[in-house]
């Protein structure tokens, strides 16, 4: 039963081709000047579609990604991992069993030209994590060698150059003026088959609370995103960049297929997050409103517990409820938005004091993660806020983003790349309560550090 469709599939094509063939062959050997009346089962000799239908044009996306696919490039990334051994790097061993020293971990993705001139080209932070070498493929066929400029892992955005001419850049839209069910196309490389285009609608803004993703305010839309399409353009159909194409979701996997359930960043957002790099020798600077905040559900919002900053103009017991005409239901939106705020600016927020309705204006500080400013035992540590994806898994503190070789923390065995969960001052969530916790200095400088899967305790003298 199983074989009919197929059957009567190609039963049909063989009608359609005989069909055809006939068509065809009349079309050829009638003579020019003959006046055969034309019949319904006359058949074009173009394959194309006409340019018009009853006097009115065809729409057609050619003409715009005629523009769009130039600025379009694939992305190819390696990384070399060392193999390790049971026996070491014996290489008595790993002739005998033929392992090598390291081998080459490679990835797809695909990237946007932001700059011609400077030939800038964003793309995603996944998409180059980890790299020791990375390689771009322009629509042209050229392939170079691309500079890393900077990256941020909260926002998944990475800046990268290459030094090439005669480069085509795609405009940056503002997306903030997006509607959803704006038509969109996307343009990427998917599955490293080659530039393919897809198009859909917006079927959704500022979506968040994915899981496994950092700070979230994401265009949804139902055009295909798969595999190899991360870093990718979403388009308008003025060919203007309106988001950063970044992940679809698939309860059976990425490599199940797309559903219709595509996501993109802003390109607002990334523009921001591009200009920070390119100032920041390529690191991200946020603000921050200096509170901790809990869950508040009457009304919805994020309930203010502590104040670190007074300067912000917040009061324990407010109840936030927008920041910058963004809602905030839960203390979980509130961290999301404070941390897409740029550092020295100030915010707009909705808030309840006392059962009444404010709008309060508050200045965002730049967040500082100099350990020296904490406690001279620290010199040479610098602390980050923890990545939001650690957050996502429940995990809270603060990490230490870097550690000087010879400084006294790193004698006592800390290391880059460790969580501080808790000091000798008590629990702390982020690098506002930490640097809070050393108001009262210290006599003995104590942390639980988490490290690969396990906690223990460390002592800086």
């Amino acid at each position: 039963m199983r074989k009919t469709p197929l059957i009567l599939v190609l039963a049909a094509a063989a009608a359609f081709g005989g069909f055809a063939a006939t068509a065809l062959r009349e079309a050829i050997t009638t003579p020019a000047d003959a006046h055969t009346p034309p019949t319904a089962t006359s058949l074009p000799l173009a394959a194309a579609l006409p340019s018009a239908v009853a006097g009115q044009a065809v729409p057609s996306l050619a003409p715009m990604l005629q523009k769009v696919l130039p600025a379009v490039v694939s992305v190819h990334s390696k990384q070399r991992q060392r193999v390790n051994t049971p026996f070491g790097n014996d290489p008595v061993f790993r002739r005998m069993f033929g392992i090598p020293e390291e081998r080459i971990l490679e990835s797809l993705g695909s990237g946007v030209i932001v700059d011609a001139q400077q030939g800038l080209i964003l793309t995603n932070h996944h998409v180059i994590e980890g790299a020791d070498d990375v390689s771009v493929t322009l629509a042209d066929g050229r392939t170079l060698k691309a500079t890393f400029r900077g990256s941020d892992a909260d926002t998944d955005i990475a800046l990268m150059q290459i030094p090439a001419q005669n480069l085509s850049a795609l405009p940056i839209a503002d997306s903030s003026r997006l509607r959803v069910g704006d038509f969109v196309v996307a343009v990427g490389n998917p599955f490293g088959v080659g530039q393919t285009v897809t198009s859909g609608i917006v079927s959704a803004l500022g979506r968040s609370n994915l899981p496994g993703l950092g700070y979230q305010n994401f265009i949804q839309t139902d055009a295909s995103i798969n595999p190899g399409n991360s870093g990718g353009a979403l388009v308008d159909l003025n060919g203007q960049l309106v988001g950063i194409n970044t992940a679809s979701f698939n309860p059976q996997g990425s490599m199940a297929g797309n559903i219709g359930l595509g996501f993109a960043i802003p390109s607002s957002l990334a523009s921001t997050v591009m200009r920070q790099l390119l100032a920041n020798k390529g690191m991200v600077r946020r603000g921050t409103l200096g509170v901790a905040t809990s869950d508040s559900s009457n009304p919805a919002g994020a309930r203010v517990t502590r104040v670190y900053d007074a300067g912000s103009g917040l009061q324990v017991g407010d109840v936030i409820t927008a920041v910058n005409g963004q809602r905030v239901a839960s203390m979980d939106d509130f961290h999301n938005i404070e941390g897409l705020q740029v550092g020295a600016t100030s915010a707009r927020l909705d808030v309840v004091r006392a059962g009444k309705a404010a709008t309060i204006t508050s200045a965002l500080r730049q967040q500082s993660g100099d350990g020296a400013s904490l406690d001279p035992r620290l010199a040479g540590v610098t602390f980050a806020e923890l990545p939001e994806s650690y957050r996502r898994q429940g995990l809270s503190g603060v990490l230490v983003a870097s550690v000087s070789a010879n400084s006294r923390a790193a004698r006592s065995g800390l290391n880059s790349g460790d969580v501080l969960l808790e000091g000798t001052n008590g629990r702390f969530n982020d690098l506002t309560s930490f640097r809070a916790s050393f108001r009262a200095p210290p006599q003995q400088l104590r942390f639980r550090v988490l490290r690969d899967d396990r906690v223990g305790e460390l002592m800086i003298p």
